[in-house]
């Protein structure tokens, strides 16, 4: 670890840069996929009737539990499946995933379909249980 603030600082230019790099790219990725939501304010979309959960899990999570009106589309299947989504292009879709890490795939396949109205829960169906909120196992 002493040697790589050594580095950092002999190679002050070549170190910031990286950082700069870093940073942009993260910022660049966060945009694509569309912009992040809690599991709160995804229950306000519902409950105002200007949003749908799409959960993108797989059928067997999925059958585990799923939040009360969301549509099941799996990610594998989804760039194949859009077209099952059209009817809600004039409301908010909001991903939903297991833990959040699959989300950004896709956003950033919806948004390539030409879905504009898209954000992704923070946490997925994790933070969803962890705030309390029902799951629907039927």
């Amino acid at each position: 670890m002493e040697r790589l603030f050594e580095f950092a600082t002999t190679h002050w230019i070549l170190a910031s840069s990286f950082v700069g790099l870093l940073i942009a790219l993260f910022l660049l990725e966060k945009h694509r996929s569309g912009r992040t939501i809690s599991p709160q304010q995804a229950t306000l979309l519902l409950n105002k009737d200007e949003g749908v959960i799409l959960d993108v899990r797989d059928k067997k999570d999925f059958s585990e539990g799923r939040i009360k009106g969301s549509v099941h589309i799996p990610l594998a299947s989804l760039k194949d499946r859009t077209a099952d989504l059209e009817k809600y292009k004039d409301k908010q879709l909001v991903i939903v995933d297991k833990a959040g890490q699959h989300s950004g795939i896709a956003g950033k396949t919806l948004k390539a379909a030409g879905f504009e109205n898209v954000c992704r829960m923070s946490g997925g169906i994790s933070e969803w249980k962890n705030s309390s909120l029902p799951l629907v196992k039927k």
